[in-house]
């Protein structure tokens, strides 16, 4: 027989019979009294105990045997009594079996053969260590994020995994790696996603894998973003040189198209107006001067000719 077929039946979610021993744990409320009210109840009870053994005139053995029994059951139910702090809960287990949670704050009595152990439902940061890594366009990076993340489902996260703050290391470090493979570092063409030009779309992508990742875990991702980006130190004066290169052409894109709508609009007043007639030729040196004039890095000399046009 196989291993799935000697696994026992389990109840499923549904009230149906499994016999899939993989079905996740599912939190449900546990039962428990409020405190105050069971140590009121407990002491009427020994108090109605101790009535009962002074007022039947019972032998000093009896008196005796009957008093050690009380005290007994009062030392087993103060085991009962347990306190859950502001958004703790606690998860009880009876026999090595699931019994409930406790959400509820305050001062709680339940059964005090149950094991009780607590897990804190607050708000956590995770800061993932610097990743060196491959992007989509194989270049090495380093890269980490910050992640915002709490526990929601208490049995999940106590019975399904073994540790689930270090499962959130872990697929955090997964999780980051596989993003960065996904995405090139800088899109140069400025035609798609990267990770340095779109930080929200990256951030959301993060997060949706990681909510996938870590649910199995009872876990919410509130939110994950990147912490830090950068080429690694083995190419990154290559990159830089690339980067400003890329730069320094844009750039000569914008002024030179700046220069020839300058050059036709100097052409279009100077028909316009009638200020002066000129041939082809001398349009093509005049154009020529201007986008000298115009494109040059540096500040340039006039030529004033006083003689003749031709």
């Amino acid at each position: 027989m196989s291993e799935l077929e000697k696994a026992p039946a389990t109840v499923g979610p549904a009230g149906g019979v499994s016999s899939d021993p993989r079905i996740a744990s599912r939190e449900r409320p546990a039962f428990g009294l409020p405190g105050i009210p069971a140590i009121l109840l407990w002491l009427l009870l020994a108090a109605a105990l101790a009535a009962l053994a002074l007022l039947g005139n019972l032998g000093p053995p009896a008196l005796t045997a009957v008093l050690v029994v009380g005290g007994l059951l009062m030392m087993l139910a103060l085991g009962g009594f347990f306190i859950v702090q502001p958004n703790q809960a606690s998860v009880i287990t009876l026999f090595g079996r699931y019994v409930g949670s406790e959400r509820r704050n305050g001062f709680y009595w339940t059964n005090p053969f149950t094991v009780r152990k607590k897990v804190s439902l607050r708000i956590r940061n995770f800061n993932s260590e610097r990743l060196k890594v491959n992007d989509q366009m194989g270049n090495p990076i380093e890269i980490a994020a910050v992640i915002v993340w709490r526990v929601v489902d208490t049995a999940r996260a106590v019975f399904d995994v073994e540790d689930y703050s270090e499962f959130v290391a872990i697929q955090a470090e997964t999780a980051l790696r596989h993003l960065a493979a996904q995405y090139p570092y800088d899109d140069h063409d400025g035609q798609g996603f990267s990770l340095r030009s779109n930080p929200d779309e990256v951030s959301e992508a993060l997060g949706r894998e990681l909510d996938t990742r870590l649910r199995h875990a009872g876990v919410e991702v509130l939110e994950a973003r990147l912490s830090h980006l950068a080429y690694s130190p083995e190419i990154a004066g290559a990159m830089l040189q690339r980067q400003q290169a890329s730069a320094i052409i844009a750039a000569r894109q914008l002024i030179v198209q700046g220069a020839v709508g300058m050059v036709q609009m100097a052409l279009r007043e100077l028909e316009g107006q009638d200020i002066v007639q000129l041939d082809e030729e001398r349009k093509a040196q005049m154009v020529s001067n201007l986008l000298v004039v115009l494109t040059s890095e540096r500040g340039t000399q006039p030529v004033v000719n006083a003689g003749s046009l031709y």
